[in-house]
């Protein structure tokens, strides 16, 4: 993963938070920021570049369906992948089928299965045309 890498994690709680970048951090050397609400997630979108956004299954601070903000930005320009966090599998295929990448839930932190599911998911972006 060439070059400074930077995630987006919107809609988690404050200790879910830590441990996702923490390991994101520790997968893919990316630095990770945090949102609270979708229209946090818009202002760091205006502010920063990110190899991928991290959307909670149900937004903690406002209680908004993470399958909507997927639904809202799969199709706007520019817009990196789109990964739910989410141990429901049919949340997870919901999501696919919205148009986000295969993504993972908090149960599997930690497992080299997520980690690989992070790093395809950033360097499906960072490849030219991505």
């Amino acid at each position: 993963m060439a070059g400074f890498l930077r995630v987006l994690d919107v809609g988690q709680c404050g200790f879910d938070h830590t441990a996702i970048a923490d390991f994101v951090h520790q997968s893919t050397g990316a630095v990770v920021d945090r949102a609270a609400t979708a229209a946090d997630m818009d202002a760091c979108l205006a502010r920063h570049r990110y190899a991928l956004i991290l959307i909670n299954r149900i937004l903690d601070a406002d209680g908004t369906p993470g399958l909507d903000v997927i639904k809202n930005m799969k199709n706007k320009p520019g817009c990196p992948p789109l990964m739910l966090v989410s141990n429901f599998p049919d949340a997870q295929r919901a999501a696919v089928d919205a148009g986000a990448v295969e993504g993972f839930g908090k149960n599997s932190l930690h497992l080299a299965r997520t980690a690989e599911i992070l790093r395809a998911a950033v360097e499906r972006k960072t490849e030219p045309g991505g």
